[in-house]
C-alpha cells in the first residue's frame, strides 16, 4: 500500500491488551497501533482521523503516564449523538485504540474483558471527548480544533472541480496533494499545539 511518508512520522502507540494475551493472538498482548492504522479503519486520511487519532494517542498517554496503557480499561464518553457529523468516524478510531465499544462490542469471557458498553454517545460532558480508566476513574477532557488550521486556498476550488467530474488528472493528484498537507501539519506541525488540542484533567 502506497501511503504518505508522512504518515509513518506521526507518533505510534503501544498498549497490553489482556483479552489479546489470553488468547494468544500476539506476544505479551502487546498491540501497537499507528496513523496508518486508523486510515486503514476509516477507508481515508483527513482532518477529521488525524484529530481522533492523535487526541486518542495524546489522552490515553496523559492517563497512563510512563505505564503501559490497558486496552479495553478505558471508557470513552462523546458530547454528540452518533448521527452528527462525523461522530461515527472519531468513535470508530477511538474504539480501534481503546478497545472501548458500544452495544454492540464484545461481552466478555467468564464475566472479564468485557468491552461493551464502554463507548457512550450523547454525554454530559464539557468537551467533544472524556477518556476515563476503568481501574481507577482518572479522567481526561479533550476537544480538537482541526479548523484552526487553515488549508491552502486552491483546496476547495480543487474539491469542487473533482465532485463535479471536471478536474483533469493533474488538478485531481494536486487536490490530493494539498488535501494531505493539511492534514501533516496537523498531525506533525501542531501536534503539542494547546489551540488544536486541548487535553485537561476531567
Amino acid at each position: 500500500m502506497n501511503l504518505p511518508d508522512f504518515f509513518d512520522k506521526v507518533p505510534r502507540i503501544t498498549l497490553r491488551d489482556p483479552l489479546a494475551d489470553l488468547l494468544g493472538s500476539v506476544t505479551g498482548g502487546l498491540m501497537s497501533y499507528g496513523y496508518a492504522d486508523a486510515v486503514r479503519l476509516a477507508g481515508h486520511s483527513c482532518p477529521t482521523v488525524a484529530s481522533a487519532y492523535w487526541l486518542g494517542v495524546r489522552a490515553i498517554k496523559t492517563l497512563y503516564g510512563d505505564d503501559m496503557p490497558t486496552r479495553g480499561a478505558i471508557e470513552v464518553n462523546l458530547r454528540d449523538p452518533l448521527e452528527s457529523g462525523t461522530v461515527g468516524v472519531v468513535a470508530n478510531v477511538l474504539g480501534l485504540l481503546t478497545g472501548a465499544a458500544s452495544d454492540s462490542g464484545f461481552a466478555g469471557i467468564g464475566g472479564q474483558f468485557v468491552r461493551r458498553g464502554l463507548l457512550h454517545f450523547n454525554a454530559n460532558i464539557e468537551t467533544e471527548l472524556r477518556f476515563t480508566r476503568t481501574d481507577t476513574g482518572q479522567a481526561v477532557l479533550a476537544q480538537a480544533y482541526p479548523h484552526r488550521v487553515l488549508g491552502n486556498p486552491q483546496t476547495m476550488r480543487l474539491m469542487q472541480l473533482c465532485l463535479s467530474a471536471q478536474a483533469t488528472d493533474e488538478q485531481r493528484i494536486e487536490f490530493g496533494g494539498l488535501w494531505q498537507q493539511r492534514v501533516q501539519r496537523i498531525l506533525l506541525d501542531h501536534a503539542w499545539d494547546d489551540n488544536v488540542f486541548e487535553l485537561r484533567a476531567a
